[in-house]
């Protein structure tokens, strides 16, 4: 039999070295019929574990839970957070965090698997997951990866040969997913809520030296402030690119923002096809809170959470620590716009800036949104220099904003050529399209056929290709009376 050591499992358990306040022991559930579905090759090796052991039958029982490296403690984290406004304690409630994974380069991961059990959080809860949302996880989080957007991976997903009760019998399964960390908002919140200052910092001090350890230099007291700052500047990033590409995270609650920026907990997320501001896919997001306009400004209101968690550490005198929080979360607006635009510039193949550009990146998703214009093939169109592909191509307003376009690439110093192979570069040829996506997963859930699943991740690998075999993947869904909805799958 294969040693799990030889897997290249190399796990430490900083996280649990904390308080156990933030914690608590919670030790996978074993299945009955693990059988590995889907697994991240180049992940693997970038972790330094071995693919082909993986893929034994000893590699699949470490995916589903049934063993545990020697060198793991499993736990459960606690956190809180503000859901759809309103706060809450929470705690992963079927997830377990199997330990870090010290890389050969020695890069820290976490490891953890989703839909293992119940744990003391589970809340009454199975702490179990289905087939269709781990595979969805699966499929977005590496499109994104691939996109270059900071984000969580996913290993592997395992079927575990159980039913999972839900509105109907579905088919259970287990996702292996990769984090800098999950480190959240919500895990401030919570630590906030305890009423011990010591444990706040204790907190602090770890995010510190996980993800900002160049900051552990720093005074005692403005290390803190810094920390709040970097992580407003990587948020800002992150929701900037997600507008860029027209990703909709569905559910924005504070226990869903990391400390480190990445783009965690896939539930009712999707891409957006037509072009409007008001967008929204989830089921449960009824007063679209969370619409895809809102994202910026949502961003925002979280890291006010944050600041307000970390008001005890910031200053002695708490109206002093909110002023200065409140200083640097003004800056978030500009921070965002700040890559907004850059990377509308480089959208449209503009290198250079002038005062207008914004007009003009504005005046197009206006002429977009009322001619209902595909957000990700009007660029495309445009980054193969064929506007006569676009839907409003016939539009008079679309035609006059075409040759101001013109007439802008022409006042930088790079040639049209260089600025189209400049879009090229930032404007995906294809995404995880919402019908693409449910007909890979109705065909692994329903007909246990993961081909489709596999070619979809293979054009999908690199988005930037702009390749024959992407072309039929830029095509549209058939127009339907319904909208589409997406569903959390818990």
């Amino acid at each position: 039999m294969t040693h799990i050591k030889e897997m290249g499992w190399n796990f430490d358990n900083s996280y649990a070295r904390l308080p156990d306040s933030f914690y608590e022991k919670a030790a996978p559930v074993p299945v009955h019929s693990p059988e590995l579905v889907t697994f991240n090759k180049a992940l693997a090796e970038t972790l330094g574990l071995n693919s082909d052991l993986l893929q034994t039958k000893e590699g699949v029982e470490v995916f589903a839970g049934n063993q545990v490296p020697a060198q793991s403690f499993p736990i459960a984290q606690a956190y809180a957070g503000h859901q759809f406004g309103h706060f809450t304690m929470l705690g992963d409630g079927r997830a377990v965090l199997l330990g870090e994974q010290i890389t050969p380069s020695g890069k820290r991961y976490d490891v953890q698997l989703k839909g293992s059990g119940p744990t003391p959080f589970s809340r009454r809860g199975d702490g179990r997951a289905t087939l269709g949302p781990m595979l969805r996880e699966y499929i977005i989080s590496e499109s994104m990866h691939a996109l270059g957007i900071p984000t969580n991976r996913s290993l592997a997903v395992i079927t575990t040969g159980e039913t999972v009760i839900r509105e109907t019998p579905l088919p259970g399964a287990v996702l292996t997913r990769v984090a800098d960390s999950h480190l959240r908002v919500g895990t401030f919140e919570y630590a906030l809520r305890l009423g011990d200052r010591e444990k706040l910092q204790t907190l602090a001090d770890f995010a510190i030296a996980r993800h900002f350890p160049e900051l552990e230099q720093e005074q005692y007291k403005e290390r803190y402030l810094t920390l709040f700052e970097e992580v407003v500047k990587r948020q800002a990033e992150l929701i900037a690119n997600w507008q860029l590409v027209g990703f909709i995270h569905g559910v924005m609650n504070t226990d869903n923002m990391t400390i480190s920026g990445e783009t965690i907990d896939y539930g009712p997320c999707a891409f957006m096809d037509e072009y409007h501001p008001s967008t929204v896919f989830s089921s449960i997001d009824v007063q679209g809170r969370y619409a895809y306009q809102n994202q910026p400004a949502i961003g925002q209101w979280n890291l006010a959470r944050f600041a307000e968690s970390l008001v005890p550490l910031i200053h002695d005198k708490p109206d002093q620590a909110v002023e200065l929080a409140q200083e640097i979360l003004g800056k978030y607006e500009h921070w965002y716009q700040h890559h907004w635009l850059k990377g509308m510039r480089k959208k449209l193949g503009i290198q250079n800036d002038e005062e207008h550009d914004e007009e003009l990146v504005e005046d197009l998703l206006g002429i977009m949104k009322e001619n209902r214009a595909d957000y990700t093939n009007t660029f495309r169109a445009l980054t193969l220099n064929k506007p006569e592909d676009i839907t409003m191509a016939g539009a008079a307003e679309f035609k006059h904003w075409y040759e101001r376009w013109q007439q802008r690439l022409e006042r930088q110093e790079i040639s049209k050529t260089s600025a189209y192979q400049l879009m090229k570069e930032v404007n995906p040829s294809i995404i995880p399209r919402n019908h693409r996506v449910e007909e890979a997963l109705e065909a692994a859930v329903d007909k246990d056929d993961y081909s489709v699943m596999k070619k979809l991740l293979d054009v999908l690998s690199n988005p930037y290709a702009y390749s024959q075999e992407q072309e039929e993947y830029t095509t549209l869904p058939a127009p339907s009376r319904l909208p589409y909805r997406t569903y959390c799958g818990t």
